[in-house]
């Protein structure tokens, strides 16, 4: 796989109208635990949409992603099955192509993706809306201790990761610290627009 993130086409022009709101923030920041509130909250609406992420790892009870091997991986690239792909921490991640589908439709989707990608989906897609999740790092670091995934790898690892630069920068920061249900709250009313 590549080291760097992949918008999976050369676009000619960008992808709307509908909204992607992709969802940052470090290891241990709570994105899937709040992802999952938000997901629960636009069940009813189907103009909102959350992808299921494929990923190389194993998986976890706390997310939705479609766990596959790496060669399975590797072979869905070259179908042109997914929209974006990337790899973090040692593992390859990706969302399906049929999210172009959904915002051509107008529908808003809502995805966990590593900042590392952030660029890129902004200039193949016309409505971008970037949600930093994090918490301060002592919170961080003892919530990536106590999850203890194996393919976490080393915690100081995940922690020490920064990605920068304004492409990536947060159009909103979440910090997720307190009341979850608040925080979700927050999302949701990202997510819908407001």
């Amino acid at each position: 796989m590549t080291e760097t993130p992949t918008i999976s086409d050369q676009r000619l022009a960008t992808i709307g109208p509908g909204r992607l709101v992709l969802v940052v923030g470090p290891s241990g920041a709570g994105k899937d635990t709040l992802l999952g509130l938000a997901r629960a909250a636009c069940a009813e609406d189907g103009d909102v949409v959350f992808p299921r992420r494929v990923v190389t790892r194993e998986a976890s009870p706390f997310e939705d992603n479609e766990q596959v091997s790496l060669s399975a991986f590797g072979q869905a690239i070259g179908r042109g099955d997914f929209a974006v792909h990337w790899e973090a921490h040692g593992h390859c991640y990706a969302l399906p192509r049929a999210i172009d589908d959904d915002i051509r439709a107008g529908r808003t989707v809502v995805a966990n993706v590593s900042r590392t990608v952030v660029d890129a989906i902004r200039r193949a897609y016309l409505d971008v809306v970037v949600v930093s999740i994090t918490a301060p790092p002592e919170i961080l670091a003892e919530r990536v201790a106590t999850r203890a995934r194996s393919s976490d790898g080393l915690v100081a690892d995940r922690l020490n990761r920064a990605i920068g630069g304004v492409a990536a920068a947060a159009d909103v920061t979440i910090i997720n610290v307190g009341s979850v249900d608040h925080h979700a709250r927050e999302l949701v009313r990202i997510v819908r627009g407001g």
